[in-house]
């Protein structure tokens, strides 16, 4: 028996323990649409700032650089939330503690929306971060733990699809309702929607009790493996290279594809169809194995990016390039997800959190070597291409991730 096989096995044993049986079905479709209606409203309101920087910049007297420090706060939020929370709430019967940070991220939105200064909405948006990555963390605990064995990547890429949805409909109509009635009622919006996700989670979620021997110290033992810190790594520098191009991706489809700047929107809503594609496909992708999986996804990406400067120099291989950027790194997110918690064996909560926390480092690795090679004087056909050097650096992690398990193994 391999490490991975051995992992999956206590991984599969913790859940039997939790929840005992599995659910029928039906109600495991449902508990897993509670769990994505969480996501969509977490999707929503972290991308939503982003298209109404200029309203918010005007509603609180600041310019629109200094209002961009507002999505940082956010980003802050999730980075110091995650590992905090899960830590924290290990021994907690993680329905209760998916309902109470939905209950949080809900008042952290409330008080967006009612923030009166820029002072007070900085404050309150780091607070609606603090919830993210802890209820996507604990949340692909719960759904992992619902289905069997093979079909955990699955699960929790379906939990995925509320945050990938809500690029496609959720950011845009929030957006539009900031433009036409103020910047404060998408976040309005969005406490309404996280307070339907407690309820429906209270209601189709099954019991799912925590780890009754976890602690702090369990979980934080997580961060004693090798492979954790690896696994971190492939995210950190696979996605940076996705987050480099990305992040500039408004003035690359207007300045190198030619369209005019009406269209970003829908050129946006591309991108968000690319990512539910690829997350649908990602349990799919790990039936071949999960470093596999992650290896040939990272190629992919590497490939893409390094295509990407030429495809966008025209409308419609740009459009298809948009839709890849989307859909090839939404395949091994649910992967790095699931193998995350098959290597930190006691603390999966942690670890599991911890994926969005690195997500939100690979965002801030990315955007500053975007700006980096934009200021150098390059055009906005170079930060994909220096992405790809990230991608290419992720399949290096990958490969020593592997290697040192096989070592492992042998030993």
């Amino acid at each position: 028996m391999t490490e991975q096989a051995a992992l999956h096995d206590i991984c599969d044993d913790e859940a039997a323990d939790a929840i005992g049986p599995a659910p029928a079905g039906s109600h495991v479709n449902l508990a897993i649409l509670a769990l994505a209606l969480g996501g969509f409203a977490i999707g929503t309101t972290e991308f939503v700032t982003m298209g109404l920087l200029p309203q918010i910049a005007a509603g609180v007297g600041i310019s629109i650089p200094t209002a961009g420090h507002v999505v940082s706060a956010y980003a802050l939020g999730v980075v110091v939330g995650a590992p905090t929370i899960a830590t924290i709430a290990a021994k907690a019967p993680r329905k209760h503690v998916l309902i109470w940070l939905m209950v949080a991220f809900a008042a952290g939105n409330i008080a967006s929306a009612l923030a009166p200064n820029y002072a007070t909405l900085m404050i309150a948006r780091f607070v609606a971060g603090l919830p993210h990555g802890a209820f996507f963390g604990i949340g692909a605990v719960v759904a992992a733990g619902l289905v069997d064995r093979q079909r955990r990547t699955w699960a929790v890429s379906m939990m995925l699809t509320g945050l990938t949805v809500a690029n496609i409909v959720g950011v845009p109509v929030a957006t539009l309702l900031g433009q036409q009635f103020g910047w404060e009622w998408p976040y309005g919006l969005v406490a309404l929607l996280a307070i339907t996700t407690a309820a429906v989670v209270a209601l189709w979620v099954p019991k799912q009790d925590g780890d009754s021997a976890a602690s702090a110290r369990s979980e934080l033992s997580a961060l004693a493996k090798p492979q954790v810190w690896l696994t971190l790594g492939i995210g950190t520098v696979g996605f940076g290279g996705m987050f480099a191009t990305f992040s500039y991706i408004a003035p690359t489809m207007t300045k190198l594809a030619g369209f005019s700047s009406d269209v970003v929107p829908l050129i946006l809503m591309v991108y968000g169809v690319g990512m539910t594609i690829g997350t649908v496909l990602s349990g799919r992708v790990a039936r071949i194995g999960m470093l596999r999986g992650i290896f040939l996804s990272l190629i992919a990406i590497a490939v893409m990016l390094a295509a990407f400067g030429p495809l966008a120099q025209h409308k419609v291989t740009a459009i298809v390039a948009v839709l890849l950027l989307g859909l090839l790194p939404s395949i091994l997110v649910p992967m790095l997800q699931t193998r995350l918690m098959d290597v930190a064996h006691e603390g999966q909560s942690l670890a599991a959190a911890l994926n969005h926390s690195t997500l939100n480092i690979a965002n801030a690795l990315g955007a500053w070597l975007g700006s980096v090679v934009l200021a150098s004087g390059l055009g906005y056909e170079w930060p994909s291409r220096f992405g790809a050097m990230l991608a290419v650096g992720g399949l290096f992690v990958t490969a020593t991730s592997a290697l040192v398990a096989r070592r492992s193994v042998a030993a």
